[in-house]
């Protein structure tokens, strides 16, 4: 069966907790150390319902299986779910401003066929449909090698401070 993509709803919060778990445990082995990779979806990732509700985040399907999501938001919030959040995000310019490419996880048994890339350009052709001509993300180091491919360049690298002490390398990127 071909992949498919659709919005995510509320309903889909648990289901995709338990993707980004296991994208993050098994895709960034090679580039955070276990501490930081369990620190990271305690304090960093997981889901900004947010986007959902703003009807930014989506889902990509194969065979019944949820292989992977990803999303874009008008609002500031560069990355990071809702534990990661004091505030509501204010909404960005579209004229001015740069959209957010946000919390995309593939699940990795189903890594490196397309997947991040399919949900990639939903995202881009939604928030050009929305006004947005450039983007920006905060990605996770597995995660930059596609950026790269799709266009994105590294503007700065963030070392962000989790509450428990570890230190996550996140690499700022912008397109257009």
């Amino acid at each position: 069966m071909p992949l498919t993509t659709r919005l995510a709803t509320l309903k889909d919060i648990p289901q995709l907790n338990e993707l980004i778990a296991l994208s993050v445990r098994g895709l960034s082995t090679e580039y955070y150390t276990p501490n930081q990779i369990e620190s990271a979806i305690k304090y960093i990732f997981g889901i900004d319902t947010q986007l959902i509700i703003d009807g930014t985040y989506y889902i990509a399907e194969k065979d019944g299986v949820l292989v992977g999501c990803g999303g874009w938001s008008k609002r500031n919030t560069l990355y990071g779910g809702d534990q990661h959040k004091d505030i509501e995000d204010p909404l960005l310019n579209p004229a001015t401003d740069a959209a957010r490419i946000r919390a995309f996880f593939v699940h990795p048994g189903y890594a490196r066929q397309g997947i991040g890339r399919v949900i990639m350009n939903v995202c881009e052709d939604a928030a050009k449909s929305n006004g947005f001509t450039t983007f920006e993300l905060g990605a996770t180091l597995p995660g930059v090698p596609l950026y790269e491919v799709m266009g994105y360049h590294a503007i700065e690298r963030i070392d962000a401070p989790l509450a428990d002490g570890e230190i996550l390398g996140i690499v700022k990127m912008k397109k257009g």
